[in-house]
């Protein structure tokens, strides 16, 4: 009784005391339910806040903090984001942290000063996420053999997927002809004369390329397309005779050659000009006598040439190939005769088809026809379907060109036959692996395809061109580079620039994009309407979707559940 009374005057006297010792000691037993309890005090913060698609995942970040005397010391807990939608959910990585008495391997957390934290994580996208789904958080608290599971804890919605309004406006490549209607040609021939003569020999005129030449004048006199624009004739003199004597010889071997030309030219009443012929007297061929030792079997030819040109005085240097040749017959039968010559380039231009005829024969004879002229035929036309017959035939016809393939194969793109557009450009790719062009359409072909790696590696290969490097731009907002995806589509006032400065933080640039494209579809409203949602202009918003829906009714569902115009009352 004693005892009793003894504790009793000792409760009533000390109750303070043993309140905060008793406090103390619940609180370093903090029960998971306690716990449970006060998780709003961690001050769970989540980054974005509402979730959204990025390069083919959904990221999230959370932030928070443990407050001191919150974490029990024998406590662990374990936590799981978890992104739920209707019939399915998926699980980012779970995250652990326990008290400090208590035994494992995760993040410890102090009683006395608690603990602040930063989680990252994502998970690959699932088109059933898109809008209605929500994030929550799931946490396992143990204790020792007890183990409870927290009820879920609502941190935000998602997933808002407006990379995905990305269009597939993907740029595909012509490779272009080099058609010249007029071009230009040269017909050669050599009139060789004996030794210290200028006069033309009756041989000189009577072989092939000679014919050959007055077939020219001929065909030049009868038909308007050809015409002989002038001639340049360069006449020489073998170096063994003197050097005066060789500059007038050569001179007059330039003179009767150009003689012969002017007769054949009177037969069939071509009148050349004054300016017509330009005859060059190049005096002795020096270079031309080394060339030819050079080539020839004469077994002393390098020893032969050291010593020649040991002589400064050309006269000497002369002298001294006489003395030479009457050692070695090759050089006195064959190589000066052949030096003793007048070399003549008759320049002249044919005049191509016309458009017209060109339009006539590209469909109905293409294979009279050379690829450049295909080539330039096509772009005569504007439709696809003309485009595509006429590259199609330069395929078959020219089969070993590239351009035929690439070029046929961006028609069946635009007329929506992907497959075999994909076809034609992987013929092109194997005649030649490293065409620009080329791989710039394999890249939007991969693309297109999902194959987002690939494309990348195809447009690295394929330069900088304007349609490069746009291509380029698409797939970085697919793989959600949208500041890359920005600097590669500069210039092109289209959605998917509109789109990628959206994405990219800059809704102003976005609209100011989309009002100086002249784009009247539905998803350039629908793209305009999320910036005015970003911007905070409801009217912008509301009018933009009418102006959607009314071109494009299919968007309803979308509007309705767009996480973009969340809190917005569409009136749908």
């Amino acid at each position: 009784m004693r005892f009793t009374n003894l504790i009793t005057r000792m409760l009533r006297t000390n109750s303070t005391f043993f309140a905060i010792a008793f406090a103390i000691f619940l609180a370093g037993c903090a029960g998971l339910g306690s716990m449970e309890k006060a998780l709003e005090t961690v001050g769970l913060s989540v980054q974005p806040e509402t979730l959204i698609l990025q390069g083919g995942n959904v990221e999230v970040t959370i932030t928070g903090n443990f407050p001191a005397k919150y974490f029990g010391k024998q406590v662990i807990l374990e936590a799981t984001p978890v992104l739920v939608w209707e019939g399915g959910e998926a699980s980012f990585e779970t995250q652990g942290f326990q008290g400090e008495d208590a035994a494992g391997n995760y993040t410890v957390v102090s009683y006395e000063s608690g603990k602040s934290f930063t989680y990252t994580s994502s998970i690959p996208y699932e088109e059933a996420m898109e809008d209605v789904s929500r994030l929550e958080l799931r946490i396992k608290g143990i204790k020792g053999d007890k183990v409870v599971d927290f009820e879920p804890y609502y941190l935000c919605k998602g997933v808002i997927t407006t990379p995905n309004l990305v269009q597939a406006d993907d740029k595909f490549m012509i490779t272009p002809d080099r058609f010249q209607r007029t071009m230009t040609y040269t017909q050669n021939d050599e009139i060789n004369y004996d030794y210290n003569s200028s006069t033309v020999k009756r041989s000189e005129l009577r072989t092939d390329e000679w014919a050959q030449m007055k077939e020219l004048f001929a065909l030049a006199a009868s038909a308007d397309s050809v015409s002989l624009t002038g001639v340049t004739i360069e006449a020489y003199a073998s170096p063994e005779g003197e050097i005066s004597l060789n500059e007038d010889l050569a001179a007059d071997r330039a003179s009767s050659a150009h003689k012969s030309l002017q007769r054949e030219l009177r037969r069939v009443k071509i009148n050349s000009g004054e300016d017509f012929a330009n005859l060059i007297a190049r005096g002795e061929d020096w270079n031309g006598f080394k060339q030819l030792m050079q080539a020839s079997d004469i077994a002393d030819k390098d020893l032969i040439i050291r010593v020649l040109e040991m002589y400064s005085d050309k006269n000497k240097r002369e002298e001294e190939i006489r003395n030479i040749s009457k050692t070695y017959s090759e050089i006195e039968d064959r190589i000066l005769p052949s030096l003793r010559r007048s070399m003549i380039a008759m320049n002249y231009t044919v005049e191509g088809y016309t458009d017209a005829e060109l339009m006539i024969l590209c469909m109905s004879a293409p294979e009279t026809l050379t690829v450049e002229e295909l080539l330039y035929s096509a772009t005569l036309y504007s439709d696809v379907i003309d485009k595509y017959t006429i590259y199609a035939s330069c395929s078959e016809v020219h089969p070993n060109d590239l351009r035929g393939h690439n070029n046929s194969g961006v028609c069946l793109m635009e007329m929506g036959r992907t497959n075999q557009g994909k076809e034609a450009f992987n013929k092109a790719n194997s005649i030649d692996s490293n065409n620009k062009a080329v791989l710039n359409n394999l890249g939007a072909i991969a693309r297109q395809e999902g194959k987002t790696d690939e494309a990348a590696t195809l447009l690295g290969k394929a330069g900088s061109s304007a349609e490069t490097s746009y291509n380029k731009g698409l797939v970085a907002i697919t793989q959600g580079n949208y500041g890359n995806a920005v600097s590669n589509m500069s210039g092109s006032n289209s959605v998917n620039l509109a789109l990628a400065k959206l994405l990219n933080g800059d809704a102003n640039g976005a609209k100011t994009t989309l009002m100086n494209s002249n784009d009247d579809s539905a998803i350039a409203s629908y793209v305009l309407a999320i910036c005015c949602a970003r911007l905070d202009d409801v009217a912008g918003v509301k009018a933009n979707v009418d102006a959607a829906l009314t071109k494009d009714s299919s968007l309803t569902s979308k509007a309705k559940a767009d996480l973009e115009f969340d809190g917005i009352d569409l009136g749908l």
